[in-house]
């Protein structure tokens, strides 16, 4: 591991705490893709609606925008590592509800979109923490944007293994395998946190409320120009690109005359991309012009989604899917490394929290927005609007993308890091 650790690609590696947090962090993402999968299949095999698929992912991800707040300020206040112990455990008992739910076969619409509620509440809690962690496992301050992208490589390497393995276990056993597989993804994280070490935790005095600590939050994105422009840009792309995935499943089933081995491919291979995308990032050097990356790989997604819209070859159509998922998942990694390093410390779970709320408040109602869309004018011209859309974005952010600007010098924060 030490020589894997002088690739500049896993350099962050160096930091045993960050080591042990990547490997929970691969292990439970990859249950969460099984399940994510599994659902939307399960929704769209009862419903045979693309609305309903919107209304599925709307009810797990807008409860993480109305909590996120909230989710952020607790990772401010409060131990993070005792936050993620509970949301994980929490997050176990949903999955394993959700599969005694489906095998005894009483699956009605309702209960998995309250099941799907209850998920996205512990995400608000769970994601704000997990993230504002990375600067507290990463030992060198000028390995974070390295960090950063390793660890959303993570997700990316499970959206890119998840659903295809996921589609083999729907077809040979049927969802609930998928559900429990993902149930015990959990534990990867509990083990990898009992395995670091830390110091006792010290509590933070703060004579604030929980809405008083937001406000400041508000207040400081507000006034510190490049975390508001990458906020409002992330919250328009949430809202108005990023959900083309609402409709993959009729692209699988109807486009492609396919099943569910059909919609794992092709999620599979969007996952190629953020792979790929997640590792261009990782090596690079801690100087690059982030900004300029992000404007490239905005446009890169709206001619992914523009292309894989108007082709019908399968195969061909997979390599734009590929291309789809490089330009998201690097504008979304850039997006969050960008955040958490012109962040102040002492505001970073709050920053964190309110780019969560923008991803999660925007991203359910463009599901609804999408899925209401497609029923009207069909998946391929709704995914060809959405590529239209990511290049106007760009072209509209194309002045602050492009003007460079020092980067602000990463905290070092000796009391928390531990090697």
């Amino acid at each position: 591991m030490k020589q894997i650790s002088k690739l500049s690609v896993f350099r962050a590696f160096r930091s045993r705490n960050y080591l042990l947090y990547f490997i929970g962090r691969a292990v439970t993402q990859f249950g969460t893709w099984m399940q994510r999968t599994a659902v939307i299949w399960v929704i769209y095999s009862i419903t045979h609606s693309a609305f309903l698929i919107g209304v599925t992912i709307f009810a797990e991800q807008f409860p993480a925008f109305l909590f996120s707040f909230a989710g952020g300020v607790v990772a401010d206040r409060y131990d993070r590592f005792r936050i993620i112990r509970i949301t994980q455990f929490t997050s176990m008992i949903q999955a394993v509800s959700l599969a005694l739910l489906v095998y005894t076969g009483h699956t009605v619409v309702w209960e998995i979109l309250t099941l799907s509620i209850i998920l996205g509440i512990i995400n608000a809690f769970d994601i704000p923490a997990r993230q504002s962690l990375v600067h507290v496992v990463v030992a060198d301050p000028s390995d974070l944007p390295n960090a950063v992208s390793l660890t959303t490589a993570t997700a990316s390497l499970a959206q890119l293994l998840g659903p295809a393995l996921s589609g083999i276990v729907l077809s040979a056993w049927g969802a609930p395998v998928c559900f429990l597989i993902n149930a015990a993804s959990f534990g990867g994280v509990i083990v990898s946190l009992i395995l670091m070490k830390r110091p006792a935790w010290q509590p933070k005095k703060s004579g604030k409320t929980i809405l008083g600590e937001f406000s400041e939050g508000i207040t400081y994105v507000r006034k510190t120009p490049v975390i508001g422009q990458i906020i409002l840009m992330v919250a328009i792309a949430s809202l108005l690109v990023t959900p083309y995935n609402t409709v993959l499943p009729v692209f699988a089933k109807v486009i492609f005359k396919g099943g569910a081995s059909t919609f794992g491919y092709i999620t599979s291979f969007v996952g190629v991309g953020a792979v790929l995308g997640t590792v261009f990032l990782a090596s690079r050097k801690p100087d690059a012009h982030l900004k300029g990356v992000l404007f490239v790989s905005t446009i890169a997604m709206g001619a992914g989604l523009i292309c894989f819209a108007l082709i019908k070859n399968f195969p061909v159509a997979m390599l734009f899917a590929v291309l789809t998922g490089f330009g998201g998942m690097t504008q979304y990694t850039v997006c969050n490394i960008m955040v958490q390093s012109e962040s102040e410390p002492h505001m970073r779970g709050r920053a964190i929290g309110i780019l969560l709320m923008a991803i999660f408040g925007m991203l359910p109602l463009g599901s609804l927005v999408v899925g209401a869309v497609s029923q009207r004018v069909g998946a391929p011209v709704t995914v060809l609007g959405e590529g239209i859309i990511s290049i106007v974005l760009a072209l509209v952010f194309f002045e602050f993308l492009t003007k460079r600007i020092n980067p602000k010098p990463l905290h070092h924060l000796p009391d928390e890091i531990n090697t």
